[in-house]
């Protein structure tokens, strides 16, 4: 009997010396568990430092022709010449279209005869009145005949002025919409043209800004498909009336064009000067960790753990933006010069994370990017 007790004695003392190291074990891994500290995250930074931020203002613009038309047909009639090519570059007054005449020419050709017989009948008319042959009222009727006459004249000459269709400005002809022999009514297109040097463009700024932007402000204008081409020009006129719908003044700026780049129709990115220039920190726009409650960055420095250990971390900062110009974002407060700024990495980052900077590949930092840069 003494013996199995002796023997359950021992067994339980086993199992409870296995339980136990078993415990100390799962311990030992909670703390270390518990000490152990992620990998630093890779991030790319920059140094914060102060640049000349032009007060400018980016906006959406659409060009428009100084003069632009589409050439019509005053008068009815069937096309008999044709004097122009599409895209043709014309002066005032040259002769695009010609109708057919012919009609005209014939009535004119009696009408000159009638006017030449009725200065001859006034002529002679002038002379007996003055001889007191005949009456006064027989010298005004000669009078009006020759000027209904020569008025009659004048009005076929007219018409055949008017079917013959002259460009009205100087500029550069579209495609043309007629063809020989085509009989053309009152009104039908011929060609479009336009005017595209000088050239203006229009577009819209909030009500906000309105009064920023004034007769004689400069500004600049580019677009994706002319990659390295900056038009500058000036603010020439502002609407009387702001929009109803859209809360914004439209504004219509002068350009030189003299290449003919830039077309009426054409899509473009305005800069235009609402002030003076202001010193301010710029950064990448990928630096930006943006969220309701504010945007931040994360600036690089010396942090230590709970162990006293110093390390590379990060501490967030709240920032303010007032502006983008292409890759770059102005910061107004929040960051100072010298300061390390994270500018890529920043979603898998949080307050106190240790990082590790490898500046190999930076993102973009260029204030007038280019799409081959992209």
């Amino acid at each position: 009997m003494a013996k199995r007790m002796i023997l359950m004695l021992v067994v339980t003392a086993v199992l409870l010396t296995a339980l136990g190291f078993m415990k100390f074990k799962q311990v030992e891994s909670a703390v270390h568990a518990a000490a152990f500290q992620p990998p630093p995250e890779a991030v790319t930074s920059i140094v914060a430092e102060r640049q000349q931020w032009p007060a400018t203002m980016s906006v959406i613009g659409t060009m428009e022709a100084v003069h632009g038309v589409t050439v019509s047909a005053d008068l009815p009639g069937v096309v008999e010449r044709i004097s122009f090519d599409s895209g043709q570059s014309v002066r005032a007054g040259d002769v695009l279209v010609e109708l057919d005449t012919r009609q005209e020419r014939a009535q004119l050709a009696s009408l000159e005869a009638q006017r030449d017989l009725a200065r001859v009948s006034y002529d002679r008319a002038q002379q007996l009145v003055d001889e007191g042959v005949i009456s006064r009222v027989e010298y005004d009727q000669a009078t009006s005949q020759r000027k209904a006459t020569e008025a009659n004249v004048a009005e076929v000459r007219a018409i055949i002025e008017r079917k013959t269709i002259r460009a009205p400005f100087s500029g550069i002809l579209g495609i043309r919409k007629v063809n020989l022999g085509q009989y053309l009514s009152a009104g039908s297109a011929v060609v479009p043209l336009q005017s595209l040097n000088p050239i203006y463009v229009n577009f819209g700024v909030p009500q906000q800004s309105a009064g920023q932007v004034k007769v004689g402000s400069n500004l600049r204008v580019a677009s994706e498909d002319l990659a390295g081409h900056v038009f500058p020009g000036r603010v020439t006129a502002l609407d009387s009336v702001v929009d109803e719908t859209t809360r914004n003044l439209q504004v219509q700026a002068t350009l030189s064009n003299p290449e003919g780049k830039l077309r009426p129709g054409m899509f473009v990115q305005v800069d235009v000067g609402v002030g003076v220039s202001r010193n301010v920190i710029t950064l990448p726009a990928s630096a930006i960790s943006y969220a309701p409650y504010g945007d931040s960055v994360f600036v690089i420095t010396d942090l230590k753990d709970e162990k006293g250990s110093t390390y590379r971390g990060v501490r967030q900062q709240f920032v303010k933006i007032d502006g983008s110009r292409g890759d770059q974002v102005a910061v107004v407060s929040g960051v100072n010069p010298g300061d390390e700024v994270v500018t890529s990495g920043v979603f898998k980052l949080r307050n106190g994370a240790a990082v590790e900077v490898n500046n190999k590949v930076k993102p973009g930092n260029n204030p007038a990017p280019k799409p081959e840069d992209s």
